[in-house]
């Protein structure tokens, strides 16, 4: 069977099951099986990345230094098979992983996990770390150069050139589920955080009665403004403006955009720390006490350590997606033909992104008093305290607002526009997740249906972008996280199945010199 027909049949099957189960029946990969304390998921991510990084030989250790030689560009030839230079290709792939996960995905994460859900996202960067390695230099072996010299790669093409054409329906799994979470994780959500962000703070400056924000009536548990109208047919204009030209114009704007937006949110998270650096030991143990030993009272309501072990993990992953496959689309694009060499490079993105941006996050929600604005914080204690009543007059933060919550705090004695600050983060950053996760639907479009369905893609895209500016939090994260969960398995199996080869490419490269490139 070919990929177009299978591609079909594999979305007739995901819509069947939408429209007879709903997205309940998708939303049980985070919890399945039910009988086990551990979710397969959680097994599945951090027992995968043990694996690799123990047959591997640590390679998050013993490689770093070198994938940052490659990413300074010393190493690059400009003759190398490729579309992207290996920073490019890194600021590609950083611009879908250095965003909402960073800003609202951590956010979300202490909201219900609490502080200790913070170690779990560490854990899962540092095994995660491998699973990049392994999952992009993979992607750059099995990858394909088309007629036109341009590249076609993922775990799409990994699973079958690596594993075999009688591997192709994973390889179609994959990237059907790519697509859909192009449009939810990597698009809607975007959406909707960037749109909810600036809904706020347009009601701040004109209150919620003024024509613009008010909220009119559509149907049960559903209400619209026509400033979230307004928020995504601006989007839909911004992001469309630059998916429309290809990896190319993509790899030029996240090149800009990717150091700029990390470079304003990691000096305001720097200043708060730096004013608050008293606090910060503080921080760091009830980051592991909770993560251990959560209070009684949310372990006595069967959550407990897997709860915020859960949410650690979710929240990781969504951030930076290791293991997930993803980033190894924008990876196999490296202009290079040494699939090692921009695996190592691939190893930068979990530690910028979660070790560095995500814990900065973290910190400055922690050290400011912002966590105690959240639903884990209330369910720890006593409910009828004049503490709880302070908390509530002032309100429960959850996704972006709480980390805008905290930064206003946390700059206060400088001026009292913190939360702009993430206003402009969250906006930049989603615009660059939401154009590099274009890229990884339209490959995995191609993939399936060729060349001719990628227009038709890009218009479906836009228009969830649209829907996601105007949507509910909780619907969009639920189905995202569904997608996010299910593409992962077949990449994870990839890795397994290919590790022993990864292996020998990886000795067989670091077995040779390696002498900078001179023009």
């Amino acid at each position: 069977m070919n990929r177009t027909k299978a591609g079909i049949i594999s979305f007739a099957i995901i819509l069947t099951l939408l429209m007879l189960f709903g997205t309940e029946f998708f939303e049980g990969v985070w919890s399945f099986p039910t009988f086990s304390p551990i979710p397969l998921m959680i097994f599945a991510l951090v027992g995968t990345g043990i694996y690799a990084t123990i047959k591997l030989g640590f390679p998050q250790l013993r490689y770093l230094k070198h994938g940052i030689n490659v990413t300074r560009g010393i190493y690059d030839n400009p003759e190398d098979e490729g579309d992207l230079n290996h920073f490019r290709a890194l600021t590609t792939a950083l611009s879908a992983t250095v965003g909402i996960g960073n800003i609202a995905g951590v956010a979300t994460a202490l909201y219900y996990g609490g502080p200790g859900a913070l170690f779990w996202m560490w854990v899962t960067a540092f095994f995660g770390t491998t699973l990049k390695y392994a999952e992009c230099s993979l992607s750059l072996k099995y990858r394909e150069i088309r007629s036109d010299g341009h590249t076609a790669g993922g775990p799409m093409y990994t699973i079958e050139h690596g594993m075999g054409k009688n591997w192709r329906w994973m390889a179609v799994a994959f990237a059907s589920f790519a697509i859909i979470c192009s449009f939810a994780t990597g698009n809607a959500i975007q959406a909707f955080t960037v749109s909810d962000q600036i809904y706020s703070e347009m009601s701040q400056f004109l209150g919620t009665e003024h024509f613009l924000t008010l909220k009119h009536h559509v149907w049960t548990g559903f209400e619209l403004s026509v400033q979230q109208v307004i928020n995504g047919i601006l989007l839909v204009t911004v992001i469309g403006l630059v998916i429309i030209g290809g990896i190319k114009r993509i790899g030029h704007v996240t090149g800009y955009l990717a150091p700029i937006m990390a470079v304003i949110y990691v000096v305001a998270a720097s200043l708060i720390l730096l004013v608050n650096i008293d606090k910060i030991g503080a921080s760091f143990a009830l980051i592991f006490k909770m993560a251990f030993n959560p209070p009684a009272t949310i372990a006595g309501t069967g959550g407990g350590i897997l709860l915020t072990m859960l949410w650690g993990i979710k929240r990781g992953l969504y951030s930076n997606e290791a293991g997930q496959g993803s980033a190894a689309i924008a990876h196999s694009t490296a202009k290079t033909k040494y699939p090692i060499r921009e695996g190592s490079v691939a190893m930068l993105g979990p530690f910028i992104d979660t070790l560095i941006i995500c814990t900065l996050t973290g910190l400055v929600i922690i050290t400011t008093g912002a966590w105690q604005h959240t639903q884990f914080y209330m369910n720890i204690t006593d409910p009828v305290s004049q503490q709880v009543k302070d908390i509530l007059n002032v309100g429960l933060f959850n996704s972006s607002l709480l980390t805008s919550y905290a930064f206003k705090e946390g700059l206060g004695f400088l001026f009292s526009f913190g939360d702009k600050i993430v206003t402009v983060s969250v906006l930049l950053f989603a615009v660059s997740t939401a154009i590099s996760w274009s890229y990884y639907g339209d490959r995995s479009t191609v993939y399936l249906f060729g060349e001719k369905a990628i227009m038709a893609y890009k218009w479906v895209f836009l228009l969830f972008v649209f829907i996601g500016a105007i949507a509910e939090l909780e619907a969009i994260w639920a189905f995202g996280d569904a997608a996010l969960g299910i593409m992962t398995f077949p990449n994870l199996i990839s890795i397994i199945f290919l590790s022993t080869a990864l292996k020998v490419m990886t000795k067989d490269y670091f077995s040779k010199e390696h002498v900078p490139y001179k023009k």
